[in-house]
């Protein structure tokens, strides 16, 4: 890394205080996740009371140990959260890439209420992808544990799709809310019932949440927005 002139993060808080990811003696510019308005036009397609997201239950890496830590993957975080549909209006369904071996996690989310749809089906391709997301109502999505337990301040490029699309995002902080505004549009939960006061809040005010999903995309995440500062701090001339 030292021959590089530049270096980026989606990871919004590191090197601020209170996020515990070491900077290697680098200074980390933050760049949030750019989104095309014109490719995702809000949509009024679907449900209001569908909360959909579309994941992998454990990824491609596993848990991260650290300082004597262990830092969990996303299976850990929505473990937390299992008996949202039981609680909560609406439906709850994950396009969810899941393996054979993890069968009694498939049981614990459909015993809970989830909905598991196969990504291949759903989302096989950039079009299915925004044709999934633009028929939701809604996003509800738990974070990756190492995300979540360092205050990163990542933020989900699918996150920003739903946001775009007009459809109120309900996802797990990371400590993005520290540097977005949340409450409308985009609701932050840390507990199971914040998730279910988010998911009551969002069905009974639909039309202001998805309004205001749309204005965040339009004002924090659209691409001349996040790539024109990437480009400021590169030092590059337009």
């Amino acid at each position: 890394l030292a021959h590089h002139d530049v270096y980026l993060t989606v990871g919004e808080n590191i090197g601020r205080p209170g996020c515990t990811i070491p900077t290697g003696g680098i200074e980390w510019r933050p760049v949030r996740q750019p989104v095309v308005l014109d490719d995702w036009p809000a949509s009024r397609e679907g449900r209001p009371d569908r909360f959909t997201t579309v994941a992998s239950w454990r990824g491609a890496f596993g848990p991260v140990t650290h300082g004597g830590r262990t830092y969990g993957v996303k299976v850990h975080e929505f473990r937390k959260v299992v008996a949202l549909p039981q609680r909560a209006p609406g439906i709850f369904e994950i396009a969810l890439h899941i393996h054979p071996a993890d069968g009694p996690d498939r049981r614990l989310l459909e015993d809970h209420g989830w909905r598991l749809v196969d990504p291949r089906q759903v989302a096989a391709d950039p079009d299915a992808f925004r044709a999934y997301v633009q028929t939701s109502g809604a996003e509800f999505s738990a974070a990756q544990g190492i995300y979540v337990d360092t205050a990163s301040g990542w933020f989900s490029d699918r996150t920003v799709r739903y946001l775009a699309s007009g459809k109120p995002a309900l996802v797990q902080d990371t400590g993005f809310a520290r540097n977005l505004p949340v409450g409308e549009g985009l609701v932050a939960f840390t507990t199971l019932e914040e998730a279910v006061a988010g998911a009551e809040g969002i069905t009974r005010d639909y039309d202001r949440h998805s309004r205001a999903a749309r204005a965040l995309a339009e004002t924090y995440f659209a691409s001349d927005v996040v790539l024109g500062r990437l480009l400021d701090d590169a030092g590059v001339a337009p």
